[in-house]
């Protein structure tokens, strides 16, 4: 590991302005992906940003009858919550899919949303990967590319985003708040808060250098029915090859995402109107465009053999 500075600030504008100063900063909260990353340089900060004191970790009523997450509300301590697990229950059972019990408990819900992809010419620095180092090359393209992207992927980068919390969070419209180093706040919707890779797959999110996330706003609940299912290749500490989430209503409307098959958590508002139809018709709408690899083209027909399960499990 290489040497580093380090900061416990104050106030999360601090936090930003500190970020900013360095161009090689890291906030560490929980560090589960971090230090990880850290160890076999992946990441090599010259400077970390401790922002544990900073009392982002409570749950709270929003003004519009929502619910407010801090940032630093731990995965297991948000999946225990009674509001989510009444009112949210698709986010409950994503986090509950997630990692280890070990894990969640130190996991935060921001480093949750920020966690770097698994994919592992990723993590081996020995292999050019434009996300690690750009305009390096991907190996993923030719390589071994069974985890990997089928959708929103590009000539730059097939790697896929591996959070189970952000498909539940992406169904339910939530909107991410943060601080940038001026002390200014904003409010990014998670429809827009991922970027698709492009020419520039290191640029990941739409945060300005030094811009921290402080909380995330729910809206009110949605009602219905909630399903999560993760399919993997171990019951247990493994990450999806292809996730599905449903919130289903009475009448056959819903919301469908899916996790495991793209840069992003993936959701098709013209897709969903397609319910009625069953899951072939939703799947196809969904994943159209897709550019498989011949290593995982299997995950289209896993996308609809797991949401036609979930159909089938709500209608019994």
């Amino acid at each position: 590991m290489r040497p580093f500075t380090y900061e416990r600030p104050r106030t999360a504008a601090e936090a930003a302005a500190s970020a900013a100063r360095e161009p090689r900063a890291r906030f560490i909260a929980g560090g589960t992906n971090l230090l990880d990353l850290m160890k076999i340089e992946v990441e090599t900060p010259a400077h970390l940003v401790d922002v544990n004191g900073l009392g982002l970790d409570r749950i709270e009523p929003a003004e519009d009858g929502g619910l407010r997450i801090g940032a630093l509300v731990r995965n297991a301590d948000l999946a225990a919550d009674e509001a989510v697990r009444r009112d949210y229950e698709v986010l409950a059972r994503a986090l509950l899919a997630g990692a280890s019990a070990q894990i969640r408990n130190r996991a935060t819900t921001a480093g949750n949303l920020l966690q770097r992809t698994r994919c592992p010419y990723f993590y081996d620095t020995n292999q050019p990967c434009n996300k690690r180092a750009p305009g390096s090359g991907c190996s993923a393209i030719g390589g071994v590319s069974r985890q990997l992207a089928v959708i929103g992927s590009s000539d730059a980068c097939i790697a896929t985003h591996p959070s189970d919390m952000a498909v539940a969070m992406r169904l339910l419209d939530a909107k991410i708040e943060t601080v940038r180093p001026d002390a200014t706040r904003r409010v990014i919707p998670i429809a827009d808060f991922y970027r698709l890779p492009g020419d520039t797959p290191h640029v990941e999110t739409q945060l300005a250098a030094g811009e921290m996330i402080t909380a995330v706003t729910l809206p009110k609940p949605l009602g219905g029915r909630h399903f999560y299912r993760k399919v993997r290749d171990r019951a247990s500490f493994a990450f999806a090859l292809v996730s599905v989430g449903v919130v289903l209503q009475d009448d056959g409307s819903g919301r469908v995402g899916l996790g495991g098959v793209a840069p992003q958590p993936w959701r098709s508002v013209e897709a969903e109107r397609h319910l009625p139809s069953g899951a072939a018709r939703v799947t196809e709408a969904l994943l159209a465009g897709a550019r498989p690899t011949p290593d995982n083209g299997f995950k289209l027909t896993l996308a609809q053999r797991a949401l036609g399960a979930v159909l089938t499990e709500a209608r019994t």
